[in-house]
């Protein structure tokens, strides 16, 4: 061993150390390691800093960020909406959530997915009474092995296309991960509904510290060619199937009403609605409304704030307290425990205990909270009156996915080309963007590649592939392809599913060198390992993600996790040899 190669493994070392320690953020332990291969000499200051302009660092942020904006679109939940009235069982609800989720990860990361579909699952559990612990472990589970199907589902498949451009001089494709992928999906979608019942029954979320929140009303406009003109009230109702109601009609700017339900909605008459606030935001999409509250910069943030006894909004009026003029911010909605609002929001006293959702932007609601006494709540995430244009984000991403399919452009430019038209079709605002992408991950993917090439370039990896190589020298190949899907799937719990295949995709293909294997299968091995951790809360954000949600411990996701890493096993390694043939090239 020389000393350059003791170097890179006691860096390489010390780095899984902290890893499994967990005192120090990941991103931060990268950028120590980065560090000290400067330092050491190991890595070459003119190539210090190449991680950060590596094409897998613009396609992970580009791929967060168009999650993003498919996620908020509401685009796929109202794809889902005609089915959820048949979805009146656990037995049923399962494998379609799972199902959708799976299919969702297929086109978007898939923690995007997961939170595209955690809201409908929670519609669900209030409408059949279902436990959110039967429903979300499965969905979490869905996403990661969705996620396997394309290069851009998962962050492991990306890199991994990487590490081949390096070993073979031509990266994966977009869906050459999708044989592999969808043999996989399929056993573990079929597993999963019937495997939820391996979870335990009845777990609930600790319950929320914050204030009980009952319907939000919200004032509307009916504007000339809006979608609901000329119809009845009834109508407007059953958009929600009733889940949102007409509290008041106000007509000729005075004259309030009580509508019945065959009441005829006209242009220009304002509508106090009552509703949860995801159908609030359903109704005006679909029925055409505008939201009063709505004026102002379109780089907007939305909050949700409970009105203090000490706000100099208790006892006034959004108009008399001029909300709008010298704060910048605009009253969208209001909720009152107990009571029901029948008058125009504007001219409404606010109280102590209201909860309102405030729209304006960052630096106005920053500054404007403080000064009124109205404090923020964090518990949800309110994206009412936002302009989503609910089906672009889904085309743009297609559009994407077709241009990389037929070889038109790379992933990386097609990918960040969909999220600068997404920025400028405003179906994100900067603020939303920004809090879109994944800057540890993008920091510990910048920072562990040229760390991951010292690694190689001072011959590490072939000195490890060389000791695993008398592991697996007596094992047929499928055997040694097992093991390095096994090893993968042991390690990336306690490191990172992306450090996991930075340090282990070069050993992989080494390894397959050494024993005159192709190194795609190895490769293939590397990803599916790094992709599906099952066992723990702690390995994927979409395992973690669900873990209070559902009320789960620790030990929960193995019930359901081991079967299901033993399908993986069992399924994925004959797939990988029949679809990329171990014989060595």
């Amino acid at each position: 061993m020389t000393l350059d190669q003791a170097l890179a493994f006691g860096i390489l070392s010390v780095t899984v150390g902290l890893f499994l320690w967990g005192r120090i953020a990941y991103d931060l332990v990268a950028l120590l390691a980065l560090l000290a291969g400067i330092v050491t000499g190991i890595i070459p200051a003119d190539r210090a800093f190449s991680g950060f302009a590596d094409d897998v660092v613009v396609i992970v942020a580009s791929a967060l960020l168009v999650s993003a904006a498919v996620a908020r679109s509401g685009a796929v939940e109202r794809l889902m909406r005609p089915v959820l009235p048949y979805l009146k069982t656990t037995a049923t609800q399962v494998p379609v959530l799972a199902g959708a989720v799976l299919v969702a990860s297929i086109f978007t990361k898939n923690i995007g997915a997961l939170a595209i579909f955690m809201p409908v699952a929670f519609q669900l559990t209030r409408r059949t009474g279902t436990s959110a612990s039967s429903l979300l472990m499965p969905m979490a589970f869905a996403s990661l092995i969705g996620g396997l199907i394309t290069m851009t589902g998962t962050s492991p498949n990306i890199i991994v296309a990487r590490v081949r451009a390096e070993v073979t001089g031509q990266p994966f494709g977009m869906f050459d991960f999708t044989p592999v992928g969808l043999g996989i999906a399929l056993a573990g979608i079929v597993f999963l509904a019937f495997g939820w019942r391996l979870l335990p029954r009845g777990r609930r979320a600790p319950s929320d510290a914050g204030p009980a929140i009952e319907d939000y009303t919200i004032e509307a406009l009916v504007p000339e060619g809006a979608a609901i003109a000329g119809s009845d009230v009834a109508a407007l109702e059953a958009m929600t199937e009733g889940r949102v109601t007409v509290a008041s009609i106000i007509r000729e700017r005075f004259r309030r009403f009580v509508p019945t339900p065959g009441w005829t909605i006209r242009a220009g008459d304002v509508l106090l609605l009552e509703g949860d606030p995801e159908e609030l935001e359903r109704i005006v999409a679909r029925a055409g409304l505008r939201l009063a509250g709505e004026e102002g910069a379109e780089e907007a943030n939305v909050v949700e704030g409970v009105v203090t006894a000490e706000s100099p909004l208790a006892g006034s009026t959004a108009a008399r307290s001029r909300l709008q003029q010298r704060f910048g911010l605009g009253l969208l909605a209001v909720s009152r425990r107990g009571h029901r609002i029948t008058q125009r929001l504007g001219t409404l006293r606010l109280r102590a205990g209201d909860v309102l959702i405030l729209r304006g932007s960052a630096a106005a609601i920053s500054d404007a909270l403080g000064e009124l006494r109205v404090l923020p709540l964090t518990e949800r995430a309110i994206t009412l009156g936002r302009s989503r244009r609910s089906w672009l984000p889904l085309l743009v991403l297609l559009a994407a996915m077709g241009l990389v399919a037929l070889h038109v452009v790379p992933v990386a430019i097609a990918f960040f080309g969909a999220a600068v038209v997404l920025l400028l079709l405003r179906t994100l605002s900067k603020h939303e963007a920004y809090d879109a992408v994944e800057w540890p991950v993008l920091v510990l993917l910048g920072a562990l590649i040229p760390v991951s090439e010292a690694v190689q370039t001072t011959g590490g990896t072939d000195l490890i592939a060389a000791w695993l190589e008398g592991m697996v020298r007596y094992l047929p190949p499928l055997g040694a392809l097992g093991l390095m899907m096994a090893i993968a799937m042991a390690v990336t719990p306690f490191l990172n599913n992306a450090a996991t295949v930075l340090m282990m995709g070069p050993i992989a293909a080494s390894l397959a060198q050494r024993l005159g294997l192709s190194p795609d299968a190895f490769l293939m091995a590397v990803a599916v390992g790094a992709a599906c951790d099952f066992l723990t809360p702690i390995g994927h954000q979409c395992n973690t993600l669900v873990m209070g949600p559902g009320g789960y411990r620790f030990g929960d996701y193995a019930r359901l996790g081991a079967p299901l890493t033993a399908i993986v096993l069992v399924v994925g390694v004959p797939l990988i040899a029949l679809v990329w043939p171990l014989a060595g090239r």
